[in-house]
């Protein structure tokens, strides 16, 4: 059975991922009634060279609450530790809990092999989540009617490319060149993350990183900005191309 609520969930591993990888579609589904929530593992306690965990936790948060306020979604945080997010019971059950309380009908995440074991661990955590959450007893938390398997869409990893360094291949494109702005303003929201990548990663300016990459992507189907997706479509999950059914953005 598969739920038709219009209730999407971005569940990624730290504040600001949603900004850079599906914001753009979050929005559109927003634009279109649907309900949004944007869920965190970790506060990004690690997320300064500078300021103490319960310092930049604490500015972390509400940089992540008002990003999400900015398009009318809720933002949820497991509170798990950078570097220490790990597929195991106490998480798995923190995030079933999450996913049977909103029973989302489409769920973005991480990709399952990424640069960064947090985000892989988180993608993990969202498939057995998505997969458990609907089962009657795997929770004392009521089902909320209608709930089931959601849509499963792993997001485009950072620069489209694996941890190895290889192009990543995708089955869908949402073209985001009306929200663009929008989505660059949900990302500036989080300017302490712009501290933390200038001294850890050596960068600078990732706003305009993220709007080269969307233009990449947008370049492959003739837009200005586009975000890239690729379903998971094992057994038991749906395999009908949701997003490509709600923005019309085959690929070609």
């Amino acid at each position: 059975m598969q739920s038709r609520a219009k209730i999407a969930l971005s569940f990624l591993a730290h504040p600001d991922d949603a900004e850079i990888l599906c914001a753009g579609t979050l929005i559109r589904l927003r634009e279109l009634d649907w309900e949004v929530h944007i869920a965190t593992a970790t506060a990004r306690d690690c997320g300064s060279m500078t300021e103490p965990p319960e310092i930049i936790m604490e500015k972390r948060l509400d940089e992540a609450r008002a990003a999400a306020q900015m398009i009318g979604a809720k933002y949820h945080c497991l509170d798990e530790r950078d570097g220490f997010v790990v597929y195991d019971k106490p998480a798995i059950r923190k995030a079933m809990e999450l996913f049977r309380t909103i029973a989302p009908s489409l769920v973005f995440t991480h990709p399952l092999r990424d640069y960064m074991m947090d985000h892989e661990a988180v993608a993990q955590l969202a498939r057995g989540a998505s997969f458990l959450a609907c089962a009657p007893n795997a929770s004392n938390i009521p089902l909320r009617p209608g709930a089931a398997l959601p849509h499963l869409y792993y997001c485009d990893p950072v620069e489209g490319i694996d941890l190895l360094g290889d192009p990543v291949r995708y089955t869908t494109l949402v073209d985001i060149s009306k929200v663009i702005e929008k989505k660059s303003a949900m990302l500036a929201s989080h300017a302490s993350q712009r501290e933390w990548l200038r001294a850890h990663h050596g960068m600078d300016e990732y706003i305009d990183a993220m709007k080269r990459h969307a233009a990449t992507r947008g370049s492959e189907i003739g837009v200005q900005f586009a975000e890239t997706f690729t379903q998971h479509r094992g057994h038991a999950y749906p395999r009908d191309d949701l997003l490509n059914e709600w923005f019309n953005s085959e690929r070609k």
